[in-house]
């Protein structure tokens, strides 16, 4: 059952949605409350993108329509469970009847990593990272403001 702090974040992506906002902006209520767990201690991270990829994985499971990575990009594990997360977040799937064992087992394991994963200096090199691997182009925000004009226009 979620608790009314889950329940507070689905409602602000869902507001985010019913704006017009991208999937990925809804998504990133539910990654920063998940980067919020880890500096608040109630459980850890062993890297900023597990602490990301955990926050995009309640998204789907709650609805937002975050469709799962194209094939390359990650293993297709991963992809795999994207896939199934997604289905269950868009009604298409019923989710399996969660094993209180496995889930103490991921609590536990999460609890044992590291909460330095999500600090500031730790966030600020992985969005480094992750800007160096995007063209020049797609890094300028004459970019981002020209596919938002061009969405609005195909409306």
């Amino acid at each position: 059952m979620p608790d009314k702090e889950d329940k507070a974040v689905a409602a602000r992506a869902k507001r985010d949605l019913r704006q017009g906002k991208r999937p990925t902006t809804a998504a990133g209520e539910f990654v920063r409350e998940e980067i919020e767990h880890v500096r608040k201690g109630k459980h850890g991270a062993r890297s900023p993108q597990q602490a990301i990829a955990i926050g995009l994985s309640k998204a789907r499971r709650a609805g937002v329509p975050l469709k799962p990575p194209a094939r390359g990009k990650t293993s297709a594990r991963t992809r795999k469970a994207a896939e199934r997360e997604y289905e269950i977040g868009q009604g298409k799937r019923t989710p399996r009847a969660p094993s209180h064992r496995r889930a103490l087992a991921t609590q536990h394991a999460l609890e044992k990593e590291s909460h330095a994963s999500t600090s500031h200096a730790a966030l600020s090199a992985h969005a480094r990272r992750a800007g160096k691997q995007r063209t020049a182009g797609h890094r300028s925000a004459k970019h981002a403001a020209r596919t938002r004009h061009d969405r609005a226009h195909a409306r």
